[in-house]
């Protein structure tokens, strides 16, 4: 990326001769100029490198990527340049430099930007090859400084349209020429350009500066370039002098990191005369250098990084009457003297002086951390000569001792901010700090229990950090405004004794031998004690705490629960986490603000009671030895207790449950269940599961819908006939069951939409004649038989006469042998169970359909035929799944609906006969069809679009061409690689 430099901006009358001398010419609109380097305004005294660095040093990938894309537009774009001077400008570029005027007004009136794109173009509807076609001119810039620096690049495009044979496109009847449709006009007046650049940086001002003389002019307001930043930039003294000279006002300057870093402070010193912040360093600085600040009267800030003063063994002396912030930091220095009336914060860190003398009696802040050449004298000398000193740092300075700070707290009676960390010769011994707020002693090896009777003499202390204090073993103190404290690392630590009323911070973690804590604050709202391996004891009183983190604390016993109860200390507590607290086993809480509660990895837990009005989530995943649980009252919606194979005892009071999942309870006995909004109970396996029980939960729980009683064997007639009280069941499940009369479910369950019945081998052939006979469930929608033993009469009768249901499945149905609804001596029922004559019955079309869509025969070995003509009234059945029925000859479906068929490992197949339109999926996985009956079953289904002949060991691969082409609609063949050739 470049920059454009305000040295080259061409005055007013010099811009006035251009557009004269353009005009004069006729080509007011297409100006062709070859202008040399006066005329483009470019500098002759090497100002360009000064601006290219700037923009080189903070973007230089930018720079490179718009180097590149300026060539590549070259390269694909010849045309673009001037014409007549192409071929000279493509193998000149970055010598010539060439610009056009394309706006002749003043520079505040509204600029034209064209846009003449070759998208553009093609949008608009101009031909490229036509005569008239529109293409543009660009015209362009371009100057170096060296051939080690890189070519900078003026765009200041300008785009015109003008007809192949370099004439103007002539207006038309309205006066305008073809190319105003494609100019955009930008109206920016001077005050809303300098609002907007107020927004820039100097990076930005300068692409900025490239637009057109407005925004060349409006970029370079001095109110912009208050800060002159030349850090890392390779300039030199006459260029920056010319910077200083053309912005006299600037108030800051940085020219850290530049060659002639020593020169340049030298130059803004004795130039900027409203100069108040000066950054310099990387390089040598001089002594004159810190006698020229002492002219600098406006000067606040001056800060000296990684450098060498002076000759790096002389006395640097620095003498002002208004600074007030000084940093040197990473310096090399001998000895430092410092006399500054108005300082007020002095950074000396990473220094490697010896000695600092300073006369600063206002001075606040000192830093001289990690200044390992200080010997303790020098640093008690220092630090004792600033009376009003409110914060200090000496951390990693080695040599520091107790002596050093008792005479620091003498003489700095107002000291705030102690930060002594990595100092290990010190333990706090007699020294008193009563103004200290924030003590930071991390990895002070000398500081131990009895160091703390010192800091408790410090009753302002606000933060207190003891982080990687190895011989600290107890920590006891009552500060009534101490707010955070930090102990990590300490592996000797075993006690904390806190009582703050402000205390809101606690950070506690990696203290393996820590057993006991007691707090004590009204401002403490989050405690996090993860992995406290040996914590025993927890004594909280914490009027405000709301969340508390125990993770992994594997010593805790069953007392912590009286602390999270209404009695213990932590009234307003919502979240509590036990996770892997594997020494509880009795967890009872009567708390009436707790809302979360998590048990995970608590497997010793054999007995949960909760009283908790309001808590809305608890996970007890991994309470694999729960046997007791009790949740009276709760305001839980939804629960599941499945993982709990061991629970045999349940009492639930949930006022808005709607979800309880018992799924896994084989030994669950005693169950009451007290939920009045519970629509969804699934007491799958529970095999203890008596009438009784299900009858008072239908009693107390009278809005379920769904009920799952699976595997439940313990179920009888008393508790099926229960159900006659939940008015809104839809969905029962009594799969795997003992049942041998479904009577109770016909009189009880009127709404029942789905009925699921798998493996209820003890019903007999007449124990579903009331569907067919008798009209019972008339909502049944979903009937699921599967591995049952009804005969085959039971079941024509059914899909015969139950002509509303939707979804039926007979999988794995050994009595049942065909579905033939072809045979004559299969005869339809009435809607009441009578026989009728297919003679005299005379019913409307409709009267009869059938509204069954899902079919499911899966695993029946008997069947060998399957026959469904158009008589049959299926018009809904959209899906038929077969597969698995090794016995299968035969099918022949005539299904105007019917979207998916599934014949997989039907290995006995030979005859299909497909009438289905619609069919879009066909599944014949490992059957023993041929390519012609394959052929001619597809060749009636032009809607399908899947085929899955895969293990299908009659059909070869050049079959999939024939197939296709019987059947255009396919989209996807499914074959093995091991068809047969």
């Amino acid at each position: 990326m470049r920059i454009w430099c305000f040295d080259c901006f061409t005055d007013e009358e010099e811009e006035g001769r251009l557009k004269q001398s353009a005009m004069d010419n006729n080509n007011y609109d297409d100006v062709d100029l070859d202008l040399n380097e006066r005329e483009l305004g470019v500098c002759e005294d090497e100002r360009w490198p000064l601006c290219e660095e700037m923009m080189l040093a903070t973007t230089e990938e930018d720079g490179a990527e718009l180097e590149q894309l300026w060539s590549s537009e070259i390269r694909s774009h010849p045309h673009l340049l001037l014409q007549g001077e192409s071929s000279n400008a493509a193998a000149a570029v970055g010598e010539d430099c060439t610009m056009e005027e394309a706006d002749h007004d003043s520079y505040h009136k509204r600029p034209k930007v064209y846009s003449g794109l070759p998208e553009a173009r093609s949008a608009s509807g101009v031909s490229s090859d036509a005569g008239s076609s529109v293409e543009r001119t660009v015209s362009f810039g371009v100057a170096s400084s060296s051939q080690t620096d890189a070519d900078m690049f003026c765009q200041n495009f300008i785009l015109n349209y003008s007809r192949k044979d370099g004439k103007k496109d002539e207006g038309d009847d309205n006066g305008s020429s073809e190319s105003e449709d494609f100019e955009l006009h930008i109206d920016l007046t001077d005050d809303l350009l300098h609002m907007v650049f107020s927004f820039l940086n100097h990076i930005d001002l300068c692409r900025s500066a490239m637009v057109c003389r407005q925004w060349r002019v409006a970029s370079s307001h001095e109110d912009f370039w208050k800060a002159l930043n030349f850090e890392n930039i390779r300039i030199s003294i006459e260029q920056f002098e010319d910077m200083c000279l053309r912005y006299p006002n600037a108030t800051e300057v940085n020219v850290y990191g530049t060659p002639s870093v020593n020169a340049l402070a030298m130059k803004a010193a004795t130039t900027l005369r409203n100069l108040e912040v000066l950054t310099v360093g990387k390089g040598h600085i001089s002594e004159n250098f810190f006698q020229a600040l002492g002219e600098c009267n406006m000067l606040r800030s001056v800060t000296v990084k990684e450098a060498i003063l002076g000759n790096g063994a002389q006395e640097i002396h620095l003498s002002h009457d208004r600074l007030r912030e000084l940093k040197i930091t990473k310096c090399r220095v001998m000895r430092l003297s410092i006399r500054c009336p108005q300082l007020r914060s002095l950074s000396l860190k990473r220094s490697n002086m010896s000695q600092a003398m300073l006369n600063c009696p206002l001075l606040q802040l000192l830093d001289i951390a990690s200044c390992h050449k200080l010997l303790d004298a020098a640093i008690r000398s220092a630090a004792i000569s600033c009376p009003q000193l409110e914060s200090l740092d000496v951390s990693n300075c080695s040599c520091v001792s107790d002596e050093t700070l008792r005479e620091i707290a003498q003489a700095c009676a107002g000291l705030h901010i102690l930060n002594a960390s990595y100092c290990p010769n010190i333990s706090l011994e007699s020294v008193h700090l009563p103004m200290l707020t924030v003590l930071k002693l991390h990895s002070c090896e000398g500081i131990t229990s009895a160091s703390m009777t010192w800091i408790a003499n410090s009753p302002a202390l606000e933060v207190l950090e003891l982080d990687n204090c190895n011989l600290l073993t107890s920590v006891v103190l009552h500060l009534s405004h101490l707010q955070s404290i930090s102990l990590v690392h300490c592996r000797k630590f075993t006690e904390l004794n806190l009582q703050s009323v402000m205390l809101s911070s606690i950070t506690v973690s990696n203290c393996p031998a820590l057993r006991r804590i007691t707090i004590t604050s009204n401002s403490l709202r989050r405690l996090a004690l993860q992995k406290q391996e040996n914590l025993t004891t927890l004594v909280l009183q914490c009027q405000s705490l709301q969340e508390v983190d125990l993770s992994d604390c594997e010593s805790l016993s069953n007392a912590v629960c009286e602390i999270f109860s209404d009695d213990g200390g932590c009234p307003m507590l919502k979240s509590l986490i036990l996770d892997n607290c594997e020494s509880l086993t009795e967890v009872r809480f009567r708390n009436s603000s707790l809302g979360s509660l998590s048990l995970v990895g608590c497997r010793a837990v054999t007995s949960l009671e909760l009283k908790c009005p309001r808590i809305e989530q608890i996970c007890l995943d991994g309470c694999d030895h729960l046997e007791t649980a009790f949740f009276q009252p709760v305001a839980l919606r939804s629960l599941n207790l499945g993982i709990c194979p061991k629970l045999s005892v349940l009492n639930i009071e949930a006022p808005y449950m709607v979800s309880l999942e018992l799924k896994g309870c084989g030994v669950l006995s005693e169950a009451s269940i007290i939920c009045p909004l519970l629509t969804s109970l699934d007491a799958s396996f529970c095999g203890q599961l008596r009438d009784d029980c299900l009858s008072a939960t239908t009693a107390s729980c009278p809005l379920i819908e769904s009920l799952v009683l699976m595997s439940c064997p313990s179920i009888g007639s008393d508790g099926l006939s229960s159900l006659n009280g939940l008015p809104n069941l839809t969905v029962l499940d009594l799969s795997y069951t003992f049942l041998m009369n479904l009577e109770p479910v016909f009189k009880s369950c009127i709404r029942l939409k789905v009925l699921k019945l798998q493996a209820c081998k003890y019903l007999t052939d007449t124990s579903l004649e009331p569907l067919y006979k008798e009209g019972a469930l008339p909502a049944l929608e979903e009937l699921d038989l599967s591995y049952g033993t009804l005969c085959q009469t039971a079941i024509d009768d059914l899909l015969a006469c139950c002509t509303h249901l939707t979804h039926l499945s007979l999988n794995g149905c050994v009595n049942m042998h065909d579905l033939d609804w072809g045979s004559t001596n299969v005869q339809p029922f009435d809607y009441f169970g009578v026989y009728s004559s297919g003679e005299i019955t005379q019913e409307p079309a409709e009267a009869g359909n059938r509204l069954l869509q899902n079919l499911n025969c899966v695993g029946c070995p008997n069947i060998r035929k399957v026959f469904i003509p158009p008589a049959a009234r299926f018009y809904h059945l959209s899906t038929l799944n077969l597969s698995l029925s090794v016995n299968l000859k035969e099918v022949d479906l005539a299904c105007s609906n019917l979207v998916l068929l599934n014949l997989s490992n039907c290995c006995s197949l030979e005859v299909l006969k497909l009438g289905c339109p619609r069919l879009a999926s066909l599944f014949l996985q490992s059957c023993n069809m041929d390519e012609a009956g394959v052929e001619a079953a597809i060749s009636r289904c032009c809607s399908l679009e899947t085929l899955d002949l895969r293990f299908c060991s009659k059909i070869s691969s050049v079959s999939m061409a024939r197939f296709r082409a019987v059947c255009p609609s396919l989209k996807r063949v499914f074959s093995s690689p091991n068809l047969a050739d």
